[in-house]
């Protein structure tokens, strides 16, 4: 996540405007009008921007940071089921945590084996507050605050999240070149300096992090017990714009961003990389965070439509094979 906060630093409705005033309306209302071919999930929100967005599948719900609004939205689905034909859900509020007030939810998490959620709050506007917190996702009862930084800090971005196999919490910093380790009860264990800006993270079984730089179109393998950084060489395209993560399997990753989504496969854990195939979805949208509902890829897009009614899409990632490719 994150990509939202390299257009633009003040509020949701100005980012609106200046992506409005780069697109002809008529091209936006031809993209509106057009329908996804791949299943897709339409919901009516209070707000212009949702930056991440992660399927809850025990409760059968999507839950949804809620950016500038500083919380977390759910969207469930009638009878935990597919959504039918031409309707749109309705966005509920689910989580709003005085203890952070005036400090944006970015990244979001589902931490289903402890049965929580994990959400990285950051100030946006003035860099001067960092935190990741954990919530029980039945009653939302808040679990940890851990802060990260504050008025005394250096100025930092939270950004991300990601878990290790003992509940340790890996989060990225997007304004300064570094990682912040947490413990599973919230206990700050440190930070990992690295020489390269960081954003979307996913944590690999075997043992390292793998993060991408949205603007430097570049993967890294980062290891967290030596804090050692290497580039993945990526063939087959370009990781330009790429923001959320999610790794499918030790093997293949999913890149959301600008085209929607891109298909990345390793064969030799992660020292080089292709990207395999493609997904291009409603790119006026912007999507920016990835999760797997049924064995399915979904994708979140940042920007809402609409005008009286704002309206935000969650959908299937139909990947094509790149040009020049064997499926």
């Amino acid at each position: 996540m994150g990509l939202c906060r390299r257009f633009c630093c003040s509020r949701g409705p100005l980012l609106v405007l200046f992506l409005a005033s780069a697109v002809p309306l008529g091209v936006i209302f031809s993209l509106e009008r057009t329908k996804n071919t791949s299943e897709t999930f339409e919901y009516r929100s209070r707000g212009w921007i949702r930056e991440c967005a992660k399927w809850d599948a025990d409760r059968h719900r999507f839950l949804v940071s809620t950016f500038f609004d500083g919380g977390v939205a759910q969207i469930p689905l009638p009878g935990g089921a597919a959504a039918p034909p031409d309707t749109t859900l309705e966005e509920q509020s689910a989580l709003h945590d005085p203890a952070v007030a005036g400090n944006a939810s970015v990244g979001i998490l589902v931490d289903a084996p402890r049965r929580r959620l994990l959400v990285v709050y950051s100030d946006l506007l003035r860099h001067r507050y960092s935190a990741l917190a954990a919530y029980d996702l039945s009653s939302w009862r808040r679990l940890f605050l851990a802060q990260l930084s504050g008025p005394n800090d250096e100025p930092s971005d939270a950004d991300d999240a990601t878990l290790d196999g003992e509940g340790n919490a890996y989060v990225t910093d997007a304004k300064t070149n570094k990682l912040w380790k947490i413990g599973a009860g919230g206990e700050l264990l440190g930070e990992i300096r690295s020489s390269v800006g960081l954003n979307g993270i996913v944590y690999h079984p075997n043992g390292y992090l793998l993060v991408v730089h949205t603007f430097g179109a570049q993967l890294f393998r980062v290891d967290p017990s030596t804090a050692g950084v290497e580039v993945v060489q990526v063939t087959g395209g370009s990781l330009l714009l790429g923001d959320g993560l999610e790794l499918l399997s030790p093997t293949r990753l999913v890149v959301a961003g600008t085209p929607s989504g891109r298909f990345v496969e390793s064969g030799d854990d992660w020292r080089t990389a292709a990207i395999a195939e493609i997904y291009r979805g409603p790119m006026h949208r912007i999507a920016s965070s990835v999760t797997v509902k049924d064995g399915k890829v979904f994708l979140s897009h940042l920007i809402g439509g609409g005008l009286s009614a704002r309206t935000h899409l969650i959908t299937e990632a139909v990947f094509s094979p790149v040009k020049g490719k064997q499926p």
